[in-house]
């Protein structure tokens, strides 16, 4: 299952916290596109179908077709200096 940085945790969490809703977290889908690999979005909750992963706090709403890709990976973010947020994916190791 995918596995959360601390970095990425703090990230998801200041996103969220945009979101009105208790329930909300950032949501990753599948983009239908190898060349443009996932989609992220804000989301007030899970779809019925997603698997959800919480880390410190943070809450990531994985679809089922991503799932499969990101069983082995870890979900890490940098914050630039004008605050825009960046995430990457890496293997777990």
């Amino acid at each position: 299952m995918l596995t959360l940085t601390e970095n990425a945790a703090t990230a998801v969490k200041n996103l969220t916290a945009q979101i009105p809703a208790d329930t909300g977290g950032i949501r990753i889908s599948d983009s239908g596109s190898p060349e443009t690999g996932f989609a992220l979005s804000l989301a007030e909750a899970p779809h019925e179908a997603d698997s959800v992963v919480e880390a410190d706090g943070a809450r990531i709403f994985v679809d089922q077709a991503a799932a499969v890709a990101l069983d082995d990976r870890v979900l890490d973010a940098q914050v630039d200096s004008e605050g825009g947020v960046s995430f990457a994916l890496g293997v777990r190791g």
